[in-house]
């Protein structure tokens, strides 16, 4: 998944550990002390969220509840209208999600917590000093300092209030797909050129049919969005320069470089371009080769917008790229027979030709000269600010996807500084694909797949005929169609009567439908999604104010009971780093310290 926060559910109906209590009822339990005294007065919390996921709200209220808050709950029942009450800060909770979908640590933290992170509502001189500084740490200095930055924002500040670790489930349909060529990985989305039906004459006739729950696609310029609408589209439109395995590590494997490799001093990081992928576009309703080679120039051009946030209104991945400094398509070879391998004594050059059939016999600047059979290649240069090795992982986000530099350029010509949404269109705006008068489709796609069109019920794919052809990673299935389904239970309904082919995201407490179904395979692996309750920081609401208000909260939940409820199937978590870096940090609820901190509290 990837970087919006993701609202989870209120709900009606109290359930605890599977066992249903009426409001009333945990009510009365809470109106008298440990001592057996009347009734204490009770402090209200607004407790904002989306009506998708009720389980973990009714927990959440009923735990409140009990240890002696008022809870009042501003249930809302889409993202859209949830976004717009946290916005306007109406809330003094709110159940929220992330998922660290570069499988690196920084990302847990970085835009969440640090002062000018894109989705922070927290100014904190020493979180952001601490997360500056695992940044440039190796995994066995940084442990200690995720450490140390968790206990700061979880228990010392209380600026969130950790539920649980998830696991990543989807639901294949083996009788239409072959399940072998679906991937699951713990953080990259689903990547649909592996995968193919079992038959092979359907690759041309039928389309896979996929589903995800939001319709309202925030752009399709990979830069201009970091969330569940358009982490999986993007991932599949825009090749990057490099991948993530299913586990997390950093390849080549898929992506536009032949191999990459780190210099001495890990700031510089180097990339052997391939010359086998063209732009595709969309004309009369089919993806065409535009005849254009994704080449370093693109490169160049849409890493420097990604680390330039004047670079488009609403730049909203900016805090994935500023640890870049420079990026530069390198001409002289000797560059890459001085530098050195960090870590080793081999060369850049050395490491670069790795597994090639021709050896580099020059670089080239210009993209139409590479010829990689003849031994000319582009190479491209990333320097970073500081020594950053977790840049890697930033630069197979979505969000680092090559954008064609001319297409680009022709589209946004509008003045950033001025952007008017009602008159300007840039790049990606989904107007330009939906269904009607708006539609002028100027998608130039560096991916395996092209978005032909959608409308408000689905999106329709086409295979790029230019991508990677003739080679493994040349897409199966021709057309992919997205159904926009975004209620669980409806999903998990259409995968099994065989309305759609693949569902990502099965419920834990749905696994066993999934497993009983003949015709259905429960694919399942850890993620790194964590559900978290985040404090309103930024207003002038109480809880924003006291932080033994906020710990009053914090040490009100029980993660023992997520777990009972979920038979299992969930993990416990600390903060959005816990599936990343065991810190040994754990969260235990305790009443008495609740006790403690409101009465503090109500000192103030």
């Amino acid at each position: 998944m990837g970087k919006k926060l993701l609202a989870l559910t209120l709900a009606l109906v109290v359930v605890l550990a599977g066992c249903v209590k009426t409001k009333t009822d945990v009510s009365k339990e809470a109106e008298t002390d440990s001592k057996g005294n009347g009734p204490s007065e009770k402090v209200q919390i607004e407790l904002l969220g989306t009506s998708s996921g009720e389980e973990d709200m009714n927990i959440v209220r009923d735990q409140l509840i009990k240890n002696g808050f008022d809870v009042k709950l501003n249930i809302q029942p889409d993202y859209g209208s949830f976004k717009a009450q946290r916005d306007a800060g109406n809330f003094d909770i709110a159940l929220s999600s992330w998922t660290t979908v570069t499988g690196n640590p920084d990302y847990a933290v970085r835009s969440l917590f640090k002062s000018d992170g894109d989705n922070s509502n927290i100014q904190d001189d020493e979180v952001d000093k601490l997360i500056e500084k695992a940044s440039t740490e190796t995994p066995d200095e940084y442990k200690g300092t995720y450490k140390e930055l968790e206990q700061h924002i979880v228990g010392e500040k209380a600026y969130i209030a950790p539920l649980y670790i998830s696991y990543k489930a989807q639901g294949v349909n083996k009788d239409i797909l072959n399940p072998d060529t679906v991937r699951l990985a713990k953080s990259r989305a689903i990547a649909w050129e592996t995968i193919d039906f079992n038959d092979a004459s359907k690759r041309t006739t039928d389309p896979l049919i996929t589903q995800q729950a939001i319709g309202s696609l925030t752009s399709l310029d990979p830069i201009k969005g970091n969330d569940g609408s358009i982490n999986t589209l993007n991932t599949n439109m825009y090749v990057r320069l490099v991948n993530l395995t299913d586990d997390d590590q950093v390849v080549s494997d898929g992506s536009l470089s032949y191999n990459y490799a780190i210099a001495d001093g890990n700031s510089d990081y180097y990339f052997l371009l391939r010359d086998d992928i063209n732009f595709a576009k969309v004309e009369n309703g089919k993806a065409v080769d535009t005849g254009e080679r994704v080449g370093a120039e693109d490169a160049v051009f849409s890493l420097n917008r990604a680390k330039d946030k004047d670079s488009v209104p609403d730049h909203r991945t900016y805090s994935l790229h500023e640890s870049m400094d420079n990026v530069e398509i390198v001409t002289d070879l000797s560059v890459l027979e001085n530098a050195k391998q960090s870590g080793g004594e081999s060369s850049i050059r050395e490491a670069l030709e790795q597994g090639l059939e021709a050896k580099i016999g020059e670089l080239v600047e210009d993209k139409t000269k590479a010829d990689n059979s003849s031994g000319k290649y582009q190479v491209i240069k990333v320097t970073t600010k500081e020594p950053f090795p977790q840049v890697l992982n930033y630069l197979a986000h979505q969000s680092a996807g090559i954008v064609s530099k001319k297409q680009v350029e022709s589209i946004n010509t509008y003045d950033v500084a001025s952007f008017n949404p009602d008159k300007d269109i840039a790049y990606g705006d989904q107007r330009t694909v939906t269904e009607g008068a708006t539609y002028n489709n100027h998608l130039y796609a560096s991916g395996p797949y092209i978005l032909v069109t959608k409308n408000d019920y689905q999106a329709e794919f086409a295979k790029n005929p230019a991508y990677r052809v003739g080679s493994e990673f040349e897409p199966n299935i021709e057309r992919v169609t997205v159904r926009f389904i975004e209620d669980s239970d409806s999903a998990l309904s259409a995968l099994r009567n065989g309305e759609i082919h693949l569902f990502n995201g099965v419920p834990e407490t749905k696994y066993d439908l999934v497993e009983n179904d003949e015709k259905l395979v429960l694919q399942k692996n850890d993620s790194n999604a964590v559900a978290y309750l985040l404090f309103n920081n930024d207003s002038d609401r109480a809880v924003a104010k006291s932080e033994n208000l906020r710990k009053a909260v914090l040490y009100s939940i029980n993660q023992e009971e997520f777990l009972n409820f979920y038979q299992g199937n969930k993990k416990k978590a600390y903060s959005t780093v816990s599936p990343l870096v065991d810190t040994g940090n754990e969260l235990t609820a305790d009443a008495t310290k609740v006790k403690e901190w409101l009465t503090s509290y109500r000192a103030e």
